[in-house]
């Protein structure tokens, strides 16, 4: 079971940062869920397909 936003579980992302990227792994990313890593690559790779909160949080964390 992939805790929502799982992408951030690395950067230690809060519950906020975790909520904002949940629905865009789940969309784009179905394939990795349950491997974080592969989920927060996979989410860099769609970048600007982002929702602009994702979009945020990844800024935020400088990537």
């Amino acid at each position: 079971m992939m805790s929502s936003g799982a992408v951030l579980a690395q950067h230690s992302g809060t519950k906020e940062e975790q909520s904002a990227c949940s629905r865009d792994a789940q969309r784009f990313c179905r394939k990795d869920l349950g491997n974080d890593g592969a989920v927060q690559s996979c989410l860099q790779m769609k970048r600007a397909s982002l929702s602009r909160s994702c979009r945020k949080v990844f800024e935020s964390h400088g990537m």
